[in-house]
């Protein structure tokens, strides 16, 4: 009998066309690195890189690494987030890590107690009356700035056309300026117990992943979704279908903005303290991390858990790096090469779907 089926009008099934989930294929990759770093640990460190070594019967896991892992990716994997919206509806935001800044530096102003052991706050941005404020109102504070760096974004691509590549980067200078304006550079610390609480312990985790869960759902089960792949695979065609492609696109440009936000105030909440130099290169990780993870450059193609992987590979590289005691510039070389490497994986992907196709 034929290897192939017939089906509806006399079509058959190829299978050479079939196609695997690309988050397995993702995840396959994730399994494949840890299992390199396994056997580096082995061979040069005498140790395993994940797995306990102690002999424990409570667990089979190195928890504190672990812990390093997931941690250490989760504050821009927020920022990924709303990145992967933006490149799967054909654009890109540079601006993302300089709105961290920013945001750590002026939402921390009005998170600050009035009395440090008793004296007077020395970090002090603002008088008695904006001191020991309630946690809502330096959250509140940062959102807003979230909100409008993406609104400008998206009303300047959508609605002057100015490509989001120069949009976005003019928001990166300026947004990394106010961050170095607002306090004449200047770190500003001492929070309150209840904005210190944000960042504390797995709570960047935790906020990660429900946001996770919130944006898979999101972007495969409403309209929202539809329209913002439909968008990314045929602009004109998703004009012509009746969506209003400039409108949603400034809404997914303040959704990105309103994450690195969000990032912003986990971060510096975490960090006890604000820098202007807080998010450098950033945006440039959160890229890197949705391309590793599946998003096509191109738009139209990508999803959140595929994000979350490419965020966990990111996360594994690094602490396999520090377990394997390589100096920190070596990291910073291996990281940009992960990000060409990634964007050269998206372009074989694309010509490879475009053979099958």
């Amino acid at each position: 009998m034929s290897d192939t089926t017939h089906g509806t009008g006399g079509l058959k099934f190829d299978s050479t066309k079939r196609r695997w989930p690309n988050e397995l294929n993702v995840f396959m990759a994730l399994v494949l690195i840890i299992l390199i770093f396994e056997g580096l640990g082995a061979a040069l460190m005498g140790q395993s890189f994940l797995f306990d070594s102690n002999g424990r019967f409570d667990s089979i896991f190195n928890e504190a690494r672990l812990k390093i892992i997931i941690l250490q990716v989760a504050i821009i994997g927020i920022i990924a987030l709303g990145v992967t919206q933006v490149i799967i509806v054909g654009g890109i935001d540079l601006s993302s890590g300089s709105i961290v800044g920013a945001t750590a530096m002026i939402a921390m102003s009005f998170a600050q107690v009035a009395e440090v052991n008793g004296n007077p706050n020395p970090k002090a941005i603002f008088g008695p009356a904006f001191l020991d404020l309630p946690v809502i109102v330096p959250i509140i504070v940062g959102m807003v700035c979230g909100i409008v760096a993406g609104a400008v974004n998206g009303v300047l691509i959508a609605y002057t056309r100015i490509p989001p590549f120069i949009a976005t980067l003019g928001m990166m200078v300026t947004a990394r300026g106010i961050a170095k304006w607002w306090s004449k550079g200047n770190p500003i610390s001492f929070p309150t117990e209840s904005y210190a609480s944000i960042g504390a312990g797995m709570m960047p985790v935790i906020i990660f992943v429900a946001l996770a869960i919130l944006f898979h759902l999101v972007l495969k089960y409403t309209v929202y979704g539809k329209h913002t792949y439909a968008i990314g695979s045929n602009e004109e065609g998703a004009r012509m279908a009746g969506i209003s492609v400039d409108r949603h696109k400034v809404l997914v440009y303040v959704i990105a903005g309103t994450l690195a936000s969000l990032a912003a105030i986990v971060l510096s909440s975490k960090n006890l303290t604000a820098q202007a130099g807080m998010g450098l290169v950033y945006e440039l990780d959160a890229i890197a991390m949705a391309v590793i993870g599946g998003v096509s450059l191109s738009g139209g193609r990508g999803s959140i858990l595929g994000t979350v992987l490419g965020a966990l590979i990111f996360g594994v590289i690094i602490s396999g790096f520090t377990f394997l005691r390589l100096d920190a510039y070596y990291q910073e070389m291996v990281k940009g090469v992960i990000i060409v490497a990634a964007v050269v994986l998206d372009q074989w992907r694309q010509r490879r779907a475009a053979a099958r196709a």
